[in-house]
């Protein structure tokens, strides 16, 4: 067991973790200071929840569905700055909504001119009646929004079920206030027109372009930011903190070590890191730390990759979405048409696991490529979602089969799956009061819970948010700098707004 200690110590190497590293290094190297700080993670290598998983066949599999779109200059120069100008895919989104045995351009509630003429009746009618009654105060919860904004129609076919499965929360108990560019609203005059003109909308969102590296999946990115943004001797890995004690200003690692510091900069979930700061407080502090945690409402998350055989059928397709029970995965995306070097060289010789009916394939012979591949979400929450480990995968490749992504005589050459525990920071409506409470709690006590988790907003959880939510809090540490990223998401989230006071550089 050893001791250190270090000024400023950084929990997590995930985007927010490493966006704090590296504008600690870019201080260092611009402003000619000298910074005493350490950033730790448990797993062996950078990355976090933004890493990427490689199968025994050469598949690759992100940790859920991660594209590079960007509020921030910042974050654009850093992830240049760490793997370059000319290492990226640009692709335009090509998104559908799979229902009704059918595609559905994305976002749907543009689109209902796509639906058959019962359920385009249901929509406008909802729509319009919406529109007729004006909004009475703040909608109290996700479902009412729905409703007042898009309509009873929209809401009962397609929002309330597709954000079950996402969240694996009932829209009621969510709140609304997270929204911002993540939802797109209805316009009851163009959705008239359009069902009339059978026209087609599309091209909606922040994310309409994006980026995606040419190799190494979204995980390359952070490996390549840890390896070129941060000096080495700054980052210590396969190092787990079991315990923070907050008023010895220390942390203890799962073997034994201990580091002191003065500030604390931790990317672990907020629940998690309240319940360990608890364990060394007054009573009636742990007793508000276990509350606040407790009421935190989160979903895990089922990330399951299939490798195929043959040329990818689905064209320029991307991400799709899947309301209905007719498969438990509530996003697919077409993980093959990001990168080419996401499936394995066509050369590789591999066997037939199974096929897409499931029917074995024991006992064939390894043959070449083509190779592409898809990679399915599934939501769980203790509460409201359970999800049976020993049976997704297969509920999924049938899920893939009822909904035409793959046919009966598909040939599944390598199958992954990985459970997060934490998915999803669900907006829970009693969330901004437990945040309100243990925030300042925390940075009270020289901890700045920072991240996806850490600050548990959804609506600033992307990795160009996550990212900038690091580099935020250490200029909040050294200089007193406002977190504009953590305390005005909707100003962050300003459709079409690109931030460009603040610069990376090596």
């Amino acid at each position: 067991m050893s001791s250190k200690h270090v000024s400023t110590l950084i929990v997590g190497s995930g985007p927010t973790g490493l966006g704090a590293a590296s504008r600690m290094s870019q201080h260092e190297r611009t402003m000619h200071m000298k910074l005493d700080y350490l950033l730790i993670d448990a797993n062996e290598e950078a990355g976090g929840l933004a890493c990427t998983d490689v199968t025994e066949e050469g598949f690759l599999f992100d940790l859920g569905g991660h594209v590079i779109f960007s509020h921030f200059d910042y974050f654009d120069g850093l992830i240049n700055a760490a793997c370059g100008t000319d290492t990226w895919n640009t692709h335009q989104r090509v998104s559908y909504v799979w229902m009704r045995d059918r595609w559905i351009p994305y976002p749907f509630q543009n689109n209902i001119t796509c639906l058959d003429v019962p359920d385009q009746i249901k929509c406008l009618t909802g729509l319009v009646a919406a529109k007729a009654k004006p909004m009475d105060g703040k909608p109290k919860n996700f479902n009412e929004w729905i409703d007042k904004v898009m309509g009873e129609g929209i809401n009962e076919i397609f929002m309330r079920p597709y954000n079950f499965k996402v969240w694996a929360y009932p829209t009621s108990e969510m709140q609304c206030s997270w929204l911002g560019e993540r939802v797109a609203t209805a316009d009851v005059d163009k959705a008239i027109t359009n069902v009339l003109n059978k026209t087609v909308a599309g091209g909606w969102g922040p994310n309409a372009i994006f980026r995606f590296p040419k190799e190494g999946g979204t995980g390359g990115i952070w490996k390549n930011v840890s390896k070129n943004c941060v000096p080495q001797d700054k980052q210590q890995y396969n190092s787990k903190v079991v315990k923070i004690n907050a008023a010895e200003k220390k942390v203890t690692l799962d073997n034994g070590d201990v580091i002191t510091y003065d500030k604390l900069l931790s990317t672990i979930p907020l629940d998690m890191t309240l319940r360990m700061v608890a364990e060394s407080e007054t009573e009636d502090v742990a007793a508000k730390c276990r509350s606040c945690a407790d009421t935190l409402a989160y979903s895990s998350s089922h990330i399951i990759g299939i490798g195929l055989r043959g040329v990818n059928p689905h064209d320029t397709k991307c991400w799709l979405y899947y309301p209905e029970d007719n498969c438990p995965f509530y996003r697919c995306t077409v993980f093959s048409h990001y990168a080419e070097k996401n499936c394995p060289d066509p050369t590789v010789m591999l066997p037939t696991l199974q096929f897409g009916d499931g029917r074995s394939a024991s006992g064939s012979q390894p043959s070449s490529g083509p190779y592409w591949s898809l990679m399915l979400e599934v939501s769980e929450s203790a509460a409201h979602k359970p999800v049976d480990m020993d049976k997704v995968v297969k509920e999924c490749i049938q899920g893939c089969l009822n909904t035409k992504l793959i046919e009966a005589g598909t040939e599944i050459v390598s199958i992954y799956h990985r459970r997060l525990e934490h998915g999803y920071p669900t907006p829970h409506v009693d969330r901004d009061g437990v945040l309100a409470e243990a925030l300042p709690l925390l940075k009270d006590r020289d901890i700045w819970s920072r991240g996806r988790f850490g600050s548990w907003k959804y609506e600033v959880a992307n990795q160009d948010h996550s990212t900038m939510l690091g580099v935020e809090a250490v200029d909040n540490m050294l200089f007193g700098s406002r977190e504009f990223t953590l305390n005005y998401c909707s100003l962050v989230n300003e459709r079409g707004r690109k931030y460009t006071d603040m610069k990376f550089s090596i």
